[in-house]
């Protein structure tokens, strides 16, 4: 009798044994279907003939996340796959919507010349795919690059360009340093390595991509149908040749219309020294004050009918400087405002304060619509000796800086009566179709290494060139921009270079605005 009941009992543990192993088989194979799916678009095959991607890279999942995979509805493996070394950000957080436009350029090898530019959007998901495949968003034709070799995704996190190598075979470098292992043996998915602009990527051996990234906060962008074209690129530079990158001081500012006024927008670059807040404040601050004295009952009338807003630059300068409150911190500021009289006519008047510039060519005219305020500048010099504080033989900067006429900066103003935030004013300028007219606007980074004329001519240039070969309907700010701020690296400038070009000749609605920190961009004391 016990000998029939033990047999019971085992039958009964194994019938218990066996069911329990097939819940944890069938379990598996449903999990393992979706790791799979996540698996195949993370980690895509490298296509091409005679390379194999010899072993996928397994998608770990955060132990310490709970996620229902049972619900094929709610289960989307594009969004929700978690990197062990990334921890998911809740929703509810506070996130800081940037954009960045990302240019890749290949520079050496068989592909030479071969380009991509996108720019990222808000918090989406976005990746640049890499390799020889026609698959691939920049495609190298290079034998020695993989199928599908590498990856570069937005990082909506941090806001920021990262590249990931897919396993290829020959490796991909970063400034010379391996991103991921160039032994054939072990082909994985390399770890998510930060790009910043002026790297340089390399693919295989030969193949070198040059990296230009340009962030911008929207806010500072705000470019809706627009009547001309609209080009901006920066550079921090670097301080030598393959040396250190610089800070972005530089900060740029576009928009039409200028806060719903219709017949006005305003383009500025604001040049920081001794961090990038006051520049960044100023951009804020400064449209929303010219903003505010043309929404005066009348003020908009006046500045159309006597075609003349130097009061409303001249307020918006006071009134943004006293907003300021930096102490050992300033900018300079090239301010300048447009307004139209729904005839095709434009008007145009600029304020400065610095050394950044501002340049008009009209039917051939090279106008200057800046005043330079370096020291040894002949206004500076003579209004230094109006006041009775002319600078000694020899003396070419005031508390360790080459300008006097900036905004912040208090603690200076407080001590030196040289300093001041006075802007110089142009006169008027009246634009039309007809003209052809082309602006150019740049930091001292610029005029550093080329001239006003120079770099006058080198836009012009560009503008034909692009004339030529893509019509009179297509706007080339956007590539005259790139090309001066390219002149400027080749010269070799130490401080950081940032450009507006407005382009009147064009009849092309859309405006393509590039590069900006801007953008929003940095300069230590020049």
């Amino acid at each position: 009798m016990v000998d029939k009941t033990l047999v019971g009992i085992g039958v009964l543990v194994l019938v218990l044994l066996l069911y329990l192993l097939l819940c944890k088989i069938w379990h598996f194979t449903r999990t393992h279907h979706k790791v799979d799916e996540v698996t195949e678009f993370l980690i895509p095959e490298d296509l091409s003939v005679g390379q194999t991607q010899r072993s996928p890279t397994v998608v770990r999942w955060n132990a310490d996340v709970d996620i229902d995979v049972s619900n094929d509805n709610h289960f989307n493996p594009s969004i929700v796959c978690i990197e062990e070394d990334h921890p998911p950000v809740s929703r509810a957080e506070d996130v800081s919507i940037q954009c960045s436009k990302l240019t890749l350029e290949v520079i050496s090898g068989p592909s030479t010349g071969v380009n991509i530019s996108h720019e990222s959007e808000g918090i989406c998901n976005l990746s640049l795919r890499i390799g020889r495949v026609p698959q691939n968003d920049l495609v190298v034709n290079d034998p020695e690059v993989s199928g599908k070799h590498a990856v570069v995704n937005w990082n909506s996190k941090n806001s920021k360009w990262e590249l990931i190598d897919l396993g290829s075979l020959n490796g991909t470098l970063l400034n010379s340093q391996p991103v991921s292992t160039q032994d054939s043996n072990s082909r994985q998915r390399s770890d998510p390595v930060r790009l910043a602009s002026g790297d340089i990527v390399t693919l295989g051996l030969t193949s070198k991509v040059l990296v230009k990234i340009v962030d911008h906060d929207d806010s500072n962008f705000s470019i809706h149908s627009i009547p001309f074209g609209v080009g901006v690129a920066s550079n921090p530079m670097t301080m030598r040749r393959g040396g250190k990158q610089l800070p972005m001081e530089d900060v740029c500012h576009c928009e039409w219309p200028l806060r719903g006024i219709s017949q006005f927008g305003v383009f500025c670059i604001f040049d920081g020294h001794g961090g990038a807040d006051a520049a960044k404040a100023a951009s804020k601050i400064m449209p929303q004050k010219l903003a505010d004295i043309l929404f005066i009952p009348g003020k908009k009338e006046q500045v159309i009918s006597n075609c003349n807003a130097a009061d409303v630059l001249r307020d918006a300068f006071q009134e943004t400087e006293a907003a300021l409150d930096y102490q050992y911190e300033g900018c300079t500021a090239t301010v300048l405002l447009l307004w139209h009289d729904f005839n095709e006519v434009f008007f145009a008047q600029c304020a400065n304060v610095g050394d950044s510039a501002c340049i008009f060519n009209i039917e051939e005219n090279h106008i200057s619509m800046t005043e330079d305020h370096r020291l040894i500048s002949l206004s500076e010099k003579t209004r230094m000796l109006e006041i009775g504080k002319q600078l000694r033989d020899g003396e070419t900067r005031l508390w360790g800086m080459n300008i006097a006429r900036v905004l912040g900066d208090k603690f200076f103003k407080e001590q030196d009566i040289r300093f001041s935030a006075e802007p110089y004013i142009s006169e008027v300028l009246r634009i039309t179709r007809e003209s052809n007219a082309l602006a150019l606007m740049a930091s001292d980074g610029l005029w550093d290494v080329l001239s006003t004329r120079s770099a006058l001519q080198l836009a012009l240039e560009v503008r034909e060139e692009k004339f030529t070969s893509e019509g009179p309907n297509v706007s080339c700010a956007e590539g005259i921009a790139n090309m001066i701020v390219k002149e400027a690296q080749r010269l070799r400038t130490k401080d950081n270079t940032s450009v507006i070009v407005l382009d009147f000749g064009t009849r092309n609605k859309s405006c393509n605005v590039l590069d900006c920190n801007q953008i929003e961009t940095i300069s230590m004391y020049n």
